[in-house]
Order: C-alpha cells, then sequence, then structure tokens
C-alpha cells in the first residue's frame, strides 16, 4: 500500500523526559561544589550604649601585620616572606614579658607582648591585594595560634589540642586568646 504525502513518521517522545532527568541528575553528582567555608571567627559583642568599651592597648603589645598592593607582607616596616609569619607571630606572642604566664615557652624579646592575653595581632590589607593573598596571611596568623595552644595543651595538661575536655579548652583559650585586629589600608 502507498503512503500518502501527508503522513509522516511519528517519533516516540515518551523517553524524552527520562533521559533529560538522567543527564540532569548525572550532572548534579559529577559537579563540584566548591567547600568554602569562611573564617571560623568569634566577633565581639556590641557595646552597650552610654559605655566606653575602647580599651588602651600599649604599642609593645601590638604586632603590625600589612598586607600591602603588590601583595607583600610587612611587619614593624619590614617586607618578610609569608613563610615566616608564623614563627615572627609565635615570638611575638609566647612571651614571658611580665612573668603572668606560666606555661609560655618563648623566651623575653624585645619585641614581644607583655603576655599572651595582652598581645594583639593587627592585620592591615590594602584593597588591591589578591584573596589568596590575604587567605595565605590568615593561615599563617592561625597556625601560630593553634602551635602555640598545641604546645600548651601537650605540656599542661600532656593531651593533643583533640583529646582536650571542655573546660581545658577553655583554659586554653584564655591563656593564649585569639586576638586579631583587622583593618584595610589605603
Amino acid at each position: 500500500m502507498r503512503q500518502s504525502k501527508r503522513s509522516r513518521p511519528e517519533v516516540n517522545a515518551g523517553s524524552m523526559a527520562d533521559i533529560a532527568f538522567l543527564l540532569l541528575v548525572f550532572f548534579l553528582v559529577t559537579a563540584v561544589i566548591p567547600d568554602d567555608q569562611g573564617f571560623n571567627r568569634k566577633l565581639p559583642k556590641k557595646c552597650p550604649d552610654g559605655q566606653n568599651c575602647n580599651t588602651d592597648i600599649h604599642d609593645r603589645n601590638i604586632l603590625q601585620i600589612i598586607l600591602n598592593n603588590k601583595n607583600q607582607v610587612m611587619i614593624e616596616d619590614k617586607v618578610v616572606s609569608l613563610s615566616e609569619v608564623k614563627d615572627i607571630t609565635k615570638r611575638f606572642i609566647d612571651n614571658n614579658g611580665d612573668n603572668s604566664c606560666n606555661y609560655c615557652f618563648g623566651a623575653k624579646l624585645s619585641n614581644s607582648s607583655d603576655n599572651p592575653k595582652k598581645a594583639v595581632v593587627s592585620l592591615q590589607t590594602h584593597p588591591e591585594s589578591t584573596y589568596e593573598a590575604f587567605i595565605g596571611l590568615q593561615d599563617e596568623i592561625t597556625k601560630a595560634y593553634y602551635e602555640l595552644r598545641a604546645n600548651y595543651a601537650k605540656t599542661r595538661f600532656n593531651k593533643s589540642t583533640e583529646q582536650l575536655t571542655k573546660d581545658e579548652i577553655k583554659e586554653l583559650k584564655e591563656v593564649f586568646p585569639f586576638i586579631l585586629s583587622e583593618a584595610s589600608t589605603r
């Protein structure tokens, strides 16, 4: 029998929805989702109205770190490599300046803070510095505090930081509080 010119063969589209669904599932499963979680920082509480919450900090207790527009790290107006930041920060914080820290591990340095509880790391970044340089600098500062706390935990409690109780962690954070001031330069 002869087919007419007007009749066309039909394509079965019933499985098209299934194929589209399978492709969607495939791309969702294989897609890489970035896992940037941000910084684990606790912001200070808001100052109650009518109170002066400003605290005078002696210059000796401030470690000034600057990330300039060329991604160079400057500490106390001297250019240093990123790999030096951790050790310089540890030496600045970890001291026995006023003998109030019984478990500090460093010797008193001329450019160190009075004690770890008074030490403030001031980080200033230029708006044109790169995100990677900023994150690298943040990581080095965080490593310095982590190593100081780990050494304290090992010496004081004979434990790693993962094995500490809540009370021991609280003591650890009181001895080596993470005090970081961030600002933008221009």
